[in-house]
Formats: structure tokens, C-alpha cells, sequence
């Protein structure tokens, strides 16, 4: 996995402190291409996706749902909901159904 680091930038003009989160996810999506282009054996304990966590981040953020406090099963069901979406399909490592 790669270091997550937190940027702080000043707004000056607005007497602020942004905080931007800052991964390296080369790796992850570099390997998520690899895989969606390998058949999967089975459709038990298929391996659906790799999501950074500072996707995850932006994602609790957004939702304003912590959801790694979740139950597994309510994480799993929220989880499906993103990815099953078209602008996250590059985080998804096949394409059949799940």
C-alpha cells in the first residue's frame, strides 16, 4: 500500500487551511488493469476490486458515512453502490455483475 500524506494549503485570503490527502494509487490501478484482463477461475471469493483508501476517504467525505464503522455487510452493500457506478469503473477489476 502505498503512504498516504496530508498537504496543508493556506488560503491567505480567506484566512483558511485546506487539507489535501495524497496517495500514490499508480500501483493499485496499474494492478487493477492487470487483473480485470485475466479470467477469474470462480465467482466465489472473486477479487471485485482494489480501492485506494484515499478513494475511501473521499467517499466518507462525500457521503458523510464513516463507513469503515459500518457493519461488514452494510460496508459491502455501500461498497457494491460506488463501484457499480460508471465513474468508478476503473477502480474494478472485472466486469461480470456483482
Amino acid at each position: 500500500m502505498s503512504d498516504i500524506r496530508t498537504v496543508v494549503h493556506i488560503d491567505r485570503s480567506e484566512n483558511k487551511l485546506h487539507f489535501q490527502r495524497v496517495q500514490d494509487v499508480g500501483a493499485i490501478l496499474a494492478n487493477n488493469k492487470r487483473l480485470q484482463s485475466e479470467q477469474q477461475k470462480s465467482d466465489w471469493g472473486r477479487h471485485i476490486a482494489s480501492v485506494p483508501c484515499v478513494i475511501l476517504e473521499k467517499w466518507i467525505n462525500e457521503d458523510g458515512v464513516n463507513y469503515l464503522s459500518l457493519p461488514k455487510d452494510e460496508f459491502a452493500r455501500l461498497v457494491k453502490r460506488k463501484l457499480r457506478d460508471p465513474d468508478y469503473a476503473w477502480l474494478r477489476t472485472t466486469d461480470k455483475a456483482f
